[in-house]
Parts: C-alpha cells; structure tokens; sequence
C-alpha cells in the first residue's frame, strides 16, 4: 500500500520527535473504544490498538453502550492497560464517548469504533505530527475503507484541515477513529455534542468546532481501516440523516453561507427524503442544491431516485464501492 509524504516533503519518522522528548516520554495517550453488541469486531479494534509500534503508554477505555461489560478484556499492563466501564451519560456514542474522555487523565485521547481498526505506526506518526505543530490541539489521518469485497483508500491531500475545508465538505476521509486530540484543549473545545439526534453528525460538528480554533494536524496517510455497509448503524437510515443533516444546518449556519457546501447538504437532504419515497420534499431540497451549486452531484442523483430512474441502494452501492458516501 503506498502512503503520500506530507506537504513538507516527507512523513514523520523517529527522528521527528522535537528535541528533549525520547520515545519513553511521548505523551500519555487514552483511547476511548466505544462498542454496543459487536464483540468479534470490537476484539479486533482493540488488538490493533495495543500492537501499535507508539514507544510511550496506552490505556484504553472499553466503554460498553447499552450492553453488557466484558471484564475478560481488563489489562494491568502499564504500557499497555485496559479498563472496561458502562456508558454513564446519555446513551448512544457521544455519550459514550464523553464517558470515556472524562475518565481519562492522560494528556492525549483517541477515539476508535468498534467496527473499526488502527494500521502500524497510526499513533506514533501521528502523535510526532501534532507534537511538531506548537499550539496544535488535534489530529487526525486518512484511512481505508472496506466495503464488501471492495477496498479504497482515502486522502484529504492536506497535511492540515481549515474551518473553511468542513464548510465546503464533510471531508469523510477524516474519520473519527483517526481523531487524536489534547485531552484539556478538547474539553475546552466541547466534548462530543450529546444532543445531536442519535449522535448521527457528531464527528463533523466536533471538526467544525474545533477548527474554529486553529487547523487540525494531518498525517495524510491510510493510517486507519474503516469497515463501511451493513455493521454501520447508519447504514441506508435515511431518516435519521435528514433529521441530523437538519440539526447541522441550524446549529452551524455557515454552512449555509458556502455555495458548495450549502449545496452538498442540501442535496444530501433531497436524497435522503427521495429514497423515504418523499418526492415532493426530494425535489424542494434538490432545487435548493442546484441554487446552491448547479454543479452538486448530489441533487442529480437525489431527482433520479425520485423519478424512478434509479434505486437509492444502487447509487449507494456504486459510491461506496468507491469508498465514497452520500
């Protein structure tokens, strides 16, 4: 698999690491692994987090949502600890995930779902990059997408990710089980918004805001592997995108302010609500998209499902085939 360099000519190495920190004094790292009745897939996640290659300690919190605790996974290692907890806020994933981030006490903390998995070298080189940028408080990577027997990899072409970039795009590339954060700049930030309609969204709201305070750190290489289809939770759940797509446009108005973007999630809307079969609510949305950017793909596709030119589960099946999403 080949990696691209970053926009200054090369990746991060050993030999990145800033002057006066050795490898058994890179940073403290907690990862938060949320998991809800997925156990095989979630072992693996968490296999892939304790061989990463990273020279200073991990722990992991295992924070199980709405199901039973797995105490087979404690570990003592100080290098290598796991801790296993019940989701105590609100259910679903951000609560769980802020579960896991206020029980940590280290100094970073990485997110990764249990459908997920991190590739070698994920928390090493990343870690060098974030600690290379003074004042940086987040990171992130790009990834691989799996979905059925198709495999895509996925670059933002950036080593750094601007307010103005989550505008025009979501940027699915940088996922969540790549986040890699400072654990006090990340609370001053805002956790992970638990009132956001079945934590659908909650990684794009978190990206916005958070770089409203700076451009996010990132190693554009396929550091981590996404599992895409049907163990998503979210898989062809048109409702529930519509009502989170919504909460994202009432609670981030500048979207709205970006043609491009506007436009993305306004066609985003008129294909959810066309394959809910809601035709007249598919065509007032897409009409709102090609006001927006005459050039959205997205209100094309949205109008043939809802002329029954197309399926929805077909557009669906030949973008994600490409490692790309609605």
């Amino acid at each position: 698999m080949s990696s691209n360099a970053d926009a200054g000519g090369h990746s991060p190495s050993e030999t990145d690491i800033p002057a006066g920190v050795s490898g058994p004094q890179l940073p403290h790292v907690g990862v938060v692994l949320v998991t809800h009745n997925r156990p095989e897939l979630m072992r693996r996640a968490l296999d892939s987090i304790l061989t990463q290659d990273y020279p200073g300690p991990i722990t992991v919190h295992v924070v199980h949502d709405r199901c039973a605790l797995d105490f087979g996974l404690v570990r003592q290692d100080p290098f290598r600890e796991v801790r296993v907890q019940e989701n105590s806020r609100t259910p679903g994933l951000a609560g769980a995930r802020n579960t896991g981030i206020v029980s940590s006490v280290t100094q970073l903390v990485a997110f990764c779902d249990d459908d997920d998995s991190w590739l070698p070298g994920k928390l090493r080189l990343q870690t060098i990059a974030l600690l290379q940028v003074p004042g940086a408080a987040f990171a992130s990577t790009a990834m691989v997408v799996d979905y059925g027997a198709h495999t895509a990899v996925r670059l933002a072409g950036s080593k750094a990710i601007r307010h103005e970039d989550l505008l025009r795009s979501r940027m699915s590339m940088v996922h969540s089980s790549s986040f890699l954060a400072d654990r006090e700049a990340l609370i001053g930030i805002g956790m992970v918004d638990e009132t956001i309609p079945n934590s659908m969204c909650e990684d794009w709201d978190l990206l916005l805001r958070a770089t409203r305070h700076g451009a996010i750190v990132n190693v554009d290489q396929p550091l981590i592997r996404v599992l895409w289809g049907g163990s998503s939770y979210f898989y062809q759940q048109w409702e529930v995108k519509n009502v989170a797509h919504q909460w994202m446009l009432d609670h981030h108005q500048d979207i709205r302010t970006n043609g491009v973007g506007a436009g993305r999630v306004y066609g985003q809307l008129a294909f959810g609500h066309a394959a809910l079969g809601q035709r007249r609510a598919a065509l007032r949305w897409a009409g709102r998209s090609i006001r927006a950017n005459w050039r959205e793909p997205r209100a094309v596709l949205a109008l043939a499902v809802a002329t029954g030119v197309v399926s929805d589960k077909r557009v669906l099946d030949a973008l994600q085939r490409r490692g790309h999403g609605i």
